[in-house]
């Protein structure tokens, strides 16, 4: 009893005690690297148009100003509803596309399924080589009629080879036996991958439903190939703060050509306040995934 006690309050080497100290202050050092880009861009947004063109970037800002937010939040109730439109095609993009997604990942992880590894190489193969940005967008407006529709902002990148990939290796990994002794107790398909398959996956869905989640949240490529000026309602947030962006630059080049003071339109702040407005609710939501994402990324380094 007495040398259990002595083993259990052994202290810790000097090696150890100083690879702690180097890692904690590696770790401290990158973190404050990671950090300091978000500050910089949220001193930005509350800076002045013209200390930033003198003066440029700066850490801490010279004179605080609104400025930039104020233009942002000048029409609140179309910032309003692109928040809203981006929400609603984020949620539902997400739940189809982390469905269909681990639905396609189960059959081709499933030994039962004859040409799993032909219709694998099919999805491969389609990932690396297209058909061309013109033929693709013919197809979804011509055929599919896409256009000024809001399933324009979902179907497009509702499938991604890659994530289809990762989630097939996790499902690869899960014991058969487990499989077998659903089947024999009367399971079927359905059954066995809603209750079998899906909750030994959280970390896998947790973080290609995260990859997932930000590709639709800050995607505003179709917004801008399929959505024309009568569809102002279906703009989501990142093309509806690209367009005032581009606006406010068109109106600057115009202060200037009339000899107007181009600080008046705080276009080098919005830039920034954008920035803060379109990654808010990511960084809110971020830390509620922190656990299955970090477990996700690691168990599929090592799954390779």
């Amino acid at each position: 009893m007495a040398g259990a006690k002595r083993r259990a309050k052994k202290p810790v080497g000097r090696d150890r005690v100083l690879f702690n100290i180097l890692s904690y202050a590696v770790l401290t050092a990158l973190s404050a690297a990671c950090l300091l880009p978000f500050l910089l861009v949220l001193s930005g947004s509350v800076s002045e148009q013209y200390s930033i063109q003198l003066q440029g970037y700066r850490l801490f800002p010279e004179t605080i100003s609104l400025d930039a937010y104020k233009m942002l939040f000048r029409i609140p109730q179309e910032l309003l509803r692109a928040y809203g439109v981006t929400i609603f095609v984020t949620a539902v993009g997400t739940v189809l596309g982390l469905w269909l997604t681990s639905m396609a990942a189960y059959v081709l992880s499933s030994r039962d399924f004859r040409y799993r590894y032909q219709v694998s190489f099919f999805f491969y193969f389609t990932s690396i080589f297209g058909g061309g940005l013109v033929p693709w967008y013919i197809f979804n407006t011509k055929y599919l009629h896409f256009h000024n529709s809001v399933i324009a902002l979902i179907l497009p990148i509702l499938i991604n080879v890659t994530y289809l990939l990762i989630l097939k290796s996790y499902m690869t990994s899960i014991p058969e036996a487990l499989y077998e002794s659903a089947k024999l107790d009367g399971a079927g398909d359905f059954t066995i991958y809603f209750r079998i398959a899906l909750p030994l996956c959280k970390a896998g869905l947790a973080t290609v439903g995260l990859f997932i989640a930000l590709n639709y949240w800050n995607d505003w490529y179709n917004a801008m190939l399929f959505l024309d000026e009568g569809s102002r309602n279906l703009y989501p947030l990142q093309y509806f703060l690209n367009n005032i962006l581009t606006k406010a630059q068109a109106m600057n080049a115009a202060a200037a050509r009339s000899g107007i003071p181009a600080s008046d339109v705080p276009s080098e702040p919005m830039k920034l306040a954008m920035t803060v407005v379109a990654t808010g609710p990511i960084i809110l939501l971020y830390p509620f995934l922190q656990k299955y994402f970090v477990k996700g990324v690691t168990i599929g380094a090592v799954k390779g």
